[in-house]
């Protein structure tokens, strides 16, 4: 099992393409662990953004009567992936993975199968 600074230094090390991550409480929208990013990319900022996009997704899930789980949240840019990455093991409940990926140098499916390896090794 690994602890939240091995987990997303393995994000940035281990998947292509790989510019930020963090760990985040969508209950708060706080940021539990930062890494990558820089003065051109607010990572506090961005876990809060995202952390609605989440609450939003699951609220519109809810209305719709949706019985499913959401494994993640993809939004594309011009130059960048931005991917969500719900937690599901234990101690998970609450929290989200978020990835910012270089679209040039990315393999979306790649850094989506890694994603889901982290998680499983992530320790909360």
């Amino acid at each position: 099992m690994a602890n939240t600074e091995t987990s997303l230094k393995e994000c940035l090390s281990s998947i292509d393409g790989a510019t930020a991550a963090a760990l985040v409480d969508y209950t708060s929208g706080m940021a539990l662990g930062t890494m990558g990013g820089g003065k051109d990319f607010n990572l506090e900022v961005a876990a809060a953004g995202n952390t609605d996009v989440v609450r939003s997704k699951l609220r519109t899930m809810e209305h719709l009567g949706l019985n499913e789980e959401i494994e993640d949240i993809l939004i594309t840019l011009n130059s960048q992936y931005h991917l969500i990455r719900l937690l599901k093991g234990r101690g998970g409940n609450g929290l989200f993975l978020y990835l910012v990926l270089d679209g040039g140098r990315a393999n979306l499916a790649m850094a989506r199968h890694q994603l889901r390896r982290i998680e499983a090794e992530l320790e909360v």
